[in-house]
């Protein structure tokens, strides 16, 4: 079979994507409680609606509708009805029923229907609101389904897009690395096991080398009762494995607990690796990029820039203004050195009111202009406190050199040497030096 490759075209961030949901319910209680759930732990807006003809007003003055959470027993229309009226309009739709039947249960999930859930069982209000967040995440997490059989590509590639994912389609491995390699929105793998050229055991081998366990889930599959599969899978990078026939309910979850796993690890990281007050990056992750990065540099004969960054008189905001006021400073002076750095610099809140950059390419004469024009940035703040405007400035010290592979304390020592000379200078200022050429600064146009 030829190799075929099919892509959905994935949603710019930021295009602003669908947030209404649309609840079909006639208990009062239910609805309050559902709503009252999915508005305060997600706060996407939640219209109610009685019977079909109320939801049908809805959907036609509203825009931005994501999903329809809807029961069965309704005045205008019977179940076959309701389900038919909200899968001709094309929308998402989630059936909650008060009572289990299993042959509706059967009939209703052979449609396109995302889910069937029992409203009057323990958990099912926390079950709702995790299948509609989950729902509402999966329309930013692409996935890929490779399979040489193009009728089971096509049923797991539909099942992937029902729970809003973008989904790319390929025929063998080969084109399924191709494809893991130019889209780096992929973030689930669904990989067959018997496929012409390249086993899934060993594409799911090669595709470990593109990307780890923490960036992408593999779930292996296939109709083989080889005992020694499942372990072959896990063993080369797979994070699961399913095993053909599968229900769709199966799928989900599988799908679901995986993807949940990977905004899990995904948040434990940021978490070791970012600033909760500032959001930038901290001390640590700092240091290890920047060890990362400066053997390329040294390798490549570009200079580095190092500064250190301090807020002045930052204990003089706490004790006047209160810590609250001196964490907005420190948020806002945060934003401006975010949006002053270039894509390849790297910054931190490396600790207290302290910053750091690490700016990539610049000579001497480069860095002193461009961290000057970042001290009249935040000099220019305005940081409303409502009974009064806080106006703040900052000491900048700076090192400049070509470096070498183990450089990175020497340039940060330096960097803070500069910032100790730029506070005994008067504040306010940058204050530079380079091995070649010793100290230098700049100073503000007007005294502070």
């Amino acid at each position: 079979m030829p190799a075929l490759l099919q892509g959905a075209v994935l949603s710019d961030p930021g295009d602003a994507l669908p947030q209404r949901i649309l609840l079909v319910e006639n208990s009062r209680t239910f609805t309050s409680m559902l709503r009252e759930a999915i508005e305060q732990r997600l706060e996407l807006p939640v219209s109610v609606a009685t019977s079909l003809a109320e939801a049908g007003r809805l959907l036609d003055e509203e825009q931005g509708w994501f999903l329809v959470l809807t029961g069965l027993v309704l005045a205008d229309g019977d179940r076959d009805t309701v389900v038919d009226y909200f899968l001709s309009r094309g929308l998402p739709t989630v059936v909650v029923s008060g009572v289990y039947d299993e042959d509706l249960r059967k009939r209703v999930l052979q449609q396109q229907i995302i889910d069937y859930v029992l409203k009057n069982t323990p958990g099912s209000i926390d079950y709702l609101v995790w299948l509609v967040q989950r729902l509402e995440r999966n329309r930013r997490i692409a996935a890929l389904v490779v399979d040489d059989s193009m009728s089971a590509r096509m049923y797991a590639a539909s099942l992937l897009r029902m729970y809003g994912h973008d989904v790319y389609e390929a025929a063998d491995g080969a084109e399924g690395l191709k494809a893991i390699e130019a889209h780096p929105a992929i973030r689930l793998a669904v990989v067959d096991q018997e496929m012409p050229g390249m086993e899934g055991v060993e594409f799911t081998r090669r595709l470990r080398t593109m990307r780890s366990r923490d960036k992408l889930a593999v779930i292996g599959i296939s109709g083989n009762t080889d005992p020694s599969l499942i372990p072959r899978f896990l063993k080369n990078g797979a994070n699961d494995f399913l095993r053909k026939p599968f229900s769709r309910e199966e799928f989900f979850c599988r799908v679901s607990q995986n993807v949940d796993q990977l905004e899990l690890i995904g948040t434990l990281q940021d978490l070791a690796t970012r600033d909760f007050l500032t959001g930038l990056p901290n001390r640590r992750c700092f240091l290890e990029q920047s060890q990362r990065q400066l053997p390329q540099l040294h390798l490549d004969g570009e200079q580095v820039a190092v500064a250190m960054i301090d807020i002045d008189h930052f204990k003089h905001i706490n004790d006047t203004h209160g810590h609250e006021a001196g964490d907005d400073a420190l948020r806002a002076v945060a934003a401006a050195v975010a949006q002053h750095a270039r894509q390849d610099d790297l910054i931190a809140r490396f600790g207290g009111e302290e910053f750091c950059l690490l700016v990539p390419g610049m000579d001497e004469e480069q860095a002193v202009h461009y961290f000057d024009e970042l001290r009249q940035r935040i000099a220019a703040l305005e940081v409303d406190l409502g009974h009064t405007t806080l106006r703040m400035t900052v000491s900048i010290g700076l090192c400049c050199l070509r470096p070498q592979r183990d450089s990175l304390h020497r340039l940060i020592s330096e960097a803070d040497r500069q910032l100790y000379l730029a506070k005994a200078g008067g504040r306010n200022r940058v204050h530079c030096a380079t091995v070649a050429t010793g100290p230098r600064q700049r100073e503000p146009a007007l005294a502070p």
